[in-house]
């Protein structure tokens, strides 16, 4: 049996009236790609910065490679490796100083490392922060993030800013990395990301974790998409019922044209979302 690497039980944090995560508890395991799911505002950045020790939270218990996030703090971070969504330097600063200070902030020589991964990010030292547009910015948080070669690399939303060929480049690394054992928690909203690179996933809706599987399995799904053409109208409806009770249905309708194929993961995502809505709704039925 695989180590648990990250362990998060009952975690809760509030912001007075604003939303942030409520009793959520979730699990990862050596060596995984976990994908954290769910669209801005929903409690993935919260989770993080919990995780991290960089916010109090009110009740629950977190634990990276087995150590307690508020008592034990500095020792993880020396071992973890975080992007966070927005990458914030000081602007005066030239990119190697940054790529250094990072460096440095953990007592270790990253020289080798980050000369690799500028040369694959194409990151240009010599230039101010403030003379970076977001996207080469976010590659310097990359680079400081992955240096050091952690054990676990905690990443909010990494992507954004980075165009086609730098999202694949940067996707390789975690590839790599991964491969030499590293784990990676990937805070995500793209879910085409989480598809092709994700072992397994939780989805998170409104500070609330609806859904924890491999994602293979959130990928795959009893519903279906309908696309009916019958009496002139055109009809598109998704449908997770018997088909036999659909072919039924549709025998008393003048059906010039169907289509039913399986549904996208955007899709699928959306039904998770949907069904969780429901259940919310039946569940405040029942307690009036």
């Amino acid at each position: 049996m695989k180590d648990k690497v990250i362990e998060i039980k009952n975690l809760t944090k509030s912001y007075g009236k604003k939303r942030g995560v409520d009793h959520i508890s979730l699990s990862v395991e050596k060596g995984d790609i976990f994908g954290f799911l769910g669209p801005n505002g929903a409690g993935k950045s919260t989770t993080i910065r919990s995780m991290l020790g960089l916010i109090r939270f009110q009740e629950g218990e977190i634990r990276l490679l087995q150590m307690d996030t508020v008592k034990q703090q500095t020792e993880i971070l020396k071992q973890v490796g975080y992007m966070p969504s927005e990458a914030m330097f000081y602007p005066s600063m030239k990119v190697k100083e940054v790529i250094r200070f990072a460096a440095k902030a953990r007592n270790m020589d990253c020289t080798k490392e980050a000369e690799k991964l500028c040369g694959i990010l194409e990151v240009d030292g010599e230039k101010k922060i403030e003379e970076l547009s977001l996207g080469n910015r976010k590659k310097v948080s990359i680079v400081c993030a992955m240096q050091h070669k952690p054990e676990i690399l905690i990443l909010d939303e990494p992507t954004s800013g980075l165009d086609p060929l730098m999202q694949e480049a940067f996707f390789q690394l975690i590839m790599e990395y991964n491969k030499q054992g590293c784990t990676c928690f990937l805070s995500s909203h793209v879910l085409s990301e989480v598809k092709s690179y994700c072992k397994n996933a939780a989805i998170i809706k409104e500070g609330k974790i609806i859904k924890k599987d491999t994602v293979s399995n959130l990928s795959q799904s009893n519903m279906r998409k309908i696309f009916v053409r019958a009496n002139g109208q055109e009809k598109e409806f998704s449908y997770t019922g018997d088909m036999k009770e659909l072919i039924h249905k549709l025998d008393g309708m003048e059906v010039e044209d169907v289509l039913i194929r399986e549904p996208s993961l955007e899709e699928i995502f959306m039904h998770y979302y949907e069904q969780s809505k429901e259940n919310n709704q039946e569940g405040s039925e029942t307690k009036h």
